[in-house]
């Protein structure tokens, strides 16, 4: 078993807000991601995650059909809107947390870890503005 990050999984998010509630989907780039996902990441493992960030209750729907994991985070931006004095208190911030979210992944999976973008072209153009 290793330990992962849903992101380095291939996992991918989509994510939004109303007043003080946060949604987020959790997908998963295939079959046996999502069903590794649908036994691991729980309501419970969620708000434990988000800490004191989620004062409420988390719920969690599932979508087979593609292959996700919808969660409903209640009180959970701060009051939501003008209301809260976090930075960022959108929802989309929580998304992208939560892909940072670690679990035990067998080995089998952990092999197929999710591809880097090449960023090679990006770093050349960095060198010749330092130069």
């Amino acid at each position: 078993m290793s330990r992962l990050r849903l992101h380095d999984l291939g996992c991918g998010y989509r994510a939004g807000d109303k007043g003080n509630i946060s949604d987020v989907a959790l997908f998963a780039p295939d079959p046996e991601v999502y069903a590794l996902i649908q036994t691991v990441v729980t309501a419970d493992r969620v708000k434990e995650h988000f800490g004191r960030f989620v004062e409420g209750a988390v719920e969690r729907y599932e979508a087979p059909n593609v292959l996700a994991l919808n969660f409903v985070l209640h009180d959970a931006l701060g009051g939501g809107g003008p209301r809260s004095l976090r930075a960022d208190n959108l929802g989309k911030t929580l998304g992208g947390a939560l892909v940072r979210l670690e679990i035990e992944v067998p080995a089998a999976l952990a092999g197929r870890r999710a591809p880097t973008p090449d960023v090679d072209w990006a770093v050349e153009i960095l060198n010749r503005l330092v130069r």
